[in-house]
């Protein structure tokens, strides 16, 4: 039986009339991160979106675990053991932070069960839960974020720029969480980033998205360095 977790076949979507992805085709095995890297407005939040379902693709096809989910909506990727970490803060603020956590599993007693793999992740948790989530700290807003999407359990992540406006500690401490969710809980992650270091630090596999089609991919060694991504990334 195959490992791929997730198989885009000559996926084309966008916004109207106008395409944003071009053809992309790409594959993700159990237990890698693969990268997804290029500067702004090059359709890297919109290649989530369309595997998530929240923008309809024009062609091509989703594939999770061999079964054809390019049509199926958002809560039901959800349900199927997909996690989606955007870059919009997508809290509720004035709900607290047990109960954002909260939405993560489909019941109390799922919830239950997993709140103290959850602990560990994010110190003194279970002391804040009644605290509402929109009075944390940015970095530990995203950090509630991470926690929502695995106290889940996916079989993949779909995350966006989770370094953005991170301290250097927190982004070291994102760093370890996604090594840990990759290592330890098998779960394959496909990861939008502009902070080249830290994609290339955890990342198996990167691929370039520019103006919407993929010009580079490659296995993340020795021989790649920020620098000469940074390069290739700015012309």
């Amino acid at each position: 039986m195959s490992d791929t977790i997730l198989e885009l076949d000559d996926l084309t979507s966008g916004y109207g009339s106008a395409s944003v992805l071009r053809d992309v085709s790409l594959g993700i095995r159990k237990g890698e991160i693969l990268a997804v890297l290029g500067k702004n407005g090059m359709g890297k939040s919109t290649l989530l979106k369309t595997i998530m379902g929240f923008v309809r693709p024009f062609s091509g096809k989703v594939f999770v675990q061999n079964k054809d989910v390019t049509t199926v909506k958002p809560h039901t990727m959800a349900r199927s053991g997909v996690a989606h970490i955007p870059q919009e803060n997508t809290l509720f603020p004035d709900l607290s932070v047990g109960e954002n956590l909260r939405l993560g599993v489909t019941s109390d007693r799922l919830f239950q069960q997993r709140l103290p793999t959850i602990e560990p992740l994010f110190p003194r948790i279970l002391e804040r839960m009644k605290q509402r989530a929109g009075t944390l700290s940015g970095g530990e807003q995203k950090m509630l974020l991470m926690c929502r999407g695995l106290i889940s359990h996916p079989k993949l992540m779909l995350i966006d720029e989770i370094s953005e406006g991170l301290q250097p500690a927190m982004v070291d401490r994102m760093a370890e969480i996604l090594v840990w969710a990759r290592d330890e809980l098998g779960i394959s992650i496909l990861l939008v980033e502009q902070h080249l270091d830290f994609a290339l630090t955890i990342s198996n596999r990167f691929m370039i998205l520019k103006l919407g089609e993929i010009v580079d991919q490659g296995t993340v060694d020795n021989h790649i360095s920020s620098d000469e991504l940074a390069a290739h990334l700015a012309v």
